[in-house]
């Protein structure tokens, strides 16, 4: 091979080599059975006017997929599809889309539908609304009942529940989304997957509802409040762009 081939084939490994890696990761979860994206990912600031963030990439179980693997920074996300026998992680959601919620999640129809608990209505956002979600307030942690069900139970858009991944539960996002949860009483952040609704307003608590965020106990812990139970926050959708 000559130096001038050499180079230009060089040059053009070099050029598309994140499509190159991509498709070589695609080979590989296709021949074991499952779809598992380990591209890195960076999180972009100043991207887009303002301070929302448009999610790209591969981060969603579509038809046919029961797993997903991706990086955000330090964060290591694992996705995988819950039997639909499973117990739900918070079961006091009576319908999603007008469906038994099971029914709605072997549907697909989860991601923005307007869902009843204990008979009241809730009207999640459009994406295009969630793009330019930011909100100040009181972020919980499931709490200690979940911990034993880590890896047993699955969430509202149908994922299997780990209160050790960077998850979270919110009334109103769509689902998935991606956001920013930053402590604003020691300046710690993490990112977290959306994959949940909540919280609600309980029996005991009424005043439980009035949280913006419910956090996986991993989350809890990451941003310092796991011990006290509560921490103001402040929560923005982000944009995930591929190096």
């Amino acid at each position: 091979m000559t130096a001038g081939i050499y180079n230009a084939v060089l040059r053009f490994f070099v050029r598309h080599r994140p499509i190159i890696v991509l498709f070589m990761i695609m080979m590989c979860c296709f021949s074991a059975g499952c779809w598992i994206i380990k591209a890195p990912y960076q999180v972009i600031s100043g991207t887009v006017k303002g301070s929302y963030y448009i999610v790209k990439g591969t981060y969603e179980l579509t038809a046919g997929t029961t797993k997903v693997v991706y990086k955000i920074g330090e964060f290591t996300f694992k996705v995988t599809k819950a039997p639909l026998n499973s117990a739900f992680v918070k079961d006091d959601i009576d319908s999603i889309d007008g469906l038994p919620p099971r029914e709605a999640i072997r549907k697909g129809r989860v991601k923005t539908a307007p869902y009843t608990v204990k008979g009241k209505r809730y009207y999640p956002m459009s994406v295009e609304e969630a793009r330019s979600y930011e909100e100040t307030g009181y972020a919980s942690w499931y709490g200690n009942e979940t911990l034993r069900l880590n890896k047993g139970a699955m969430t509202a858009n149908g994922e299997v529940f780990d209160p050790n991944q960077m998850t979270a539960a919110h009334k109103y996002l769509p689902l998935p989304t991606h956001v920013e949860v930053t402590n604003l009483e020691n300046g710690r952040s993490v990112i977290v997957r959306v994959n949940d609704r909540g919280p609600f307003p309980s029996d005991k608590n009424p005043a439980s509802g009035e949280r913006i965020i419910d956090l996986s106990a991993g989350a809890a812990k990451k941003l310092g409040f796991y011990n006290k139970g509560l921490a103001q926050v402040k929560v923005r959708t982000i944009e995930l762009v591929t190096e």
